[in-house]
């Protein structure tokens, strides 16, 4: 197992000559002039002893700037950062709280009963039979995971039977691995977590990093105190075709090369099941096309959903086909040049 020795981890921001509010624009620039600075080209006539303290330099400025890029591990931070600037005593109080805060990932309190014995559980549609079958299994986090850049995350978690709660219990981490299809809808889902099985509410729209928060579910507590809390770090699973990005689903669509020529209507698969799209004639691969509304559910209703981008990819027949051999070598005369000319320009 690692170890990391406290107080060696300098502030990005710090590291950086940036204040924490800073746009991500900011930031990018703060490296950029660092980095050109500090990078060992920069330095090749240099003393070997200021070679190596700008070569330390330039690994600390990076690392600060692979942090910070980050939206997600940047929130995180800031949580952290937030949350250190308090007596050692509040941090773990804070724990739930931070991760609401603006600063911070949001820990969604979800709705949770113990799981009952009927066989389907999911009160939204799409959810695939045999996802129900077996619950999700929430996974302890373990040491190495809960160390470096975000260990102070969890510290409060290790030291909140001991320090603040006087007998309530300890508050558990876990990792939860969700299908994609049931992070974007949400619903509910059975999961096994600490020895109990539990039917909880997924919160849509969740990304890999958020918090879920579940009341009680934690440890006991002694002396009749109550049970800490548990918390879920939801890691979703990728999807075959489906990709996210913010709130909008990308998705690549083989499409036949009548389909492209002509163009014409076909069923393309979205979060709320088929639905029908156009396809231009004289379409092409890589040609990009839009469905609005079909993405995800932003928290705020006011925003209005994502769109689904939908990219063409035309896709030939796997086995030979004469006729349209046949037909392309009569119809392509001379148009194979002429599509890769402009490569060859100056």
């Amino acid at each position: 197992m690692r170890h990391r020795e406290r107080g060696r981890l300098r502030d990005p921001y710090e590291t950086l000559g940036v204040e924490p509010h800073v746009s991500l624009a900011e930031i990018k620039a703060a490296y950029r002039r660092l980095a050109r600075k500090l990078h060992p080209d920069a330095l090749s006539g240099a003393e070997a002893p200021d070679r190596r303290r700008a070569e330390t330099r330039f690994q600390e400025v990076t690392a600060a700037y692979n942090l910070l890029k980050d939206t997600n591990a940047r929130r995180r931070y800031d949580a952290i950062r937030h949350a250190a600037a308090k007596p050692k005593f509040e941090k773990a109080a804070a724990y739930g709280a931070r991760f609401r805060s603006k600063s911070g990932p949001k820990a969604e309190d979800a709705p949770f009963k113990p799981a009952s014995k009927k066989a389907g559980n999911a009160e939204k549609p799409g959810f695939e039979p045999s996802d129900l079958k077996e619950p999700l299994k929430a996974r302890p986090l373990s040491e190495e995971e809960q160390e470096g850049v975000f260990s102070e995350f969890y510290e409060g978690l290790r030291d909140a039977g001991r320090r603040v709660f006087r007998g309530r219990g300890r508050d558990a981490a876990y990792a939860l691995e969700i299908p994609f299809l049931e992070a974007a809808r949400g619903g509910m889902r059975r999961v096994a977590l600490g020895g109990k099985t539990l039917d909880i509410r997924i919160p849509a729209g969740l990304e890999t990093g958020r918090q879920i928060r579940l009341r009680g579910q934690g440890e006991a507590g002694s002396g009749g105190a109550p049970a800490g809390d548990a918390f879920l770090e939801v890691r979703v699973q990728p999807h075959p075709w489906f990709r996210r990005e913010g709130y909008d689903i990308h998705l690549t669509l083989p499409v036949t090369l009548a389909e492209a020529v002509i163009g014409g209507k076909v069923d393309v698969p979205t979060l709320s099941g088929a639905v029908s799209l156009t396809i231009p004639a004289g379409s092409n691969s890589g040609t990009q096309l839009r469905l609005r509304g079909k993405g995800i559910a932003p928290e705020n209703p006011k925003d209005g959903p994502g769109d689904q981008y939908v990219t063409l990819s035309i896709t030939l027949p796997e086995k030979p086909d004469r006729a349209l051999r046949d037909f392309a070598a009569g119809w392509a005369q001379g148009l194979a040049s002429s599509v890769r000319q402009h490569l060859f320009k100056d």
